[in-house]
């Protein structure tokens, strides 16, 4: 998984790096598929934004949170996008049906 973590008017220190990578990298232990990953940081007044875009194949999944502490935006945004990962596997493995030469009509 390629992961791309950029910040909007804040440094990203190599401490905040190596935190957002432990975080974000629960994703891989759910869904192994993961083509690329976007992290965007930002500080905006008082408020720290977290930011992730992550391309699966055939989707994009986008979330975003937001806290007083960047560390606690970082933790709220993995977890969001944790469920979202999920619940996107989860649909995946749902909607596999059987091509239409295998299915039996029944006698009538």
């Amino acid at each position: 998984m390629n992961l791309n973590i950029s910040g909007r008017n804040l440094e990203v220190t190599p401490a905040i790096r190596d935190y957002v990578k432990t975080k974000i990298g629960r994703i891989n232990k759910h869904f192994d598929n993961v083509v690329d990953s976007q992290v965007m940081l930002s500080i905006d007044r008082l408020r720290h934004n977290a930011e992730i875009t992550v391309r699966v194949p055939g989707k994009d999944i986008h979330c975003a949170a937001e806290d007083e502490n960047l560390y606690a935006a970082i933790d709220l945004l993995a977890d969001k996008i944790d469920r979202q990962v999920i619940k996107y596997k989860q649909k995946t493995q749902n909607h596999v049906h059987e091509p239409l030469k295998r299915v039996e009509i029944p006698a009538t």
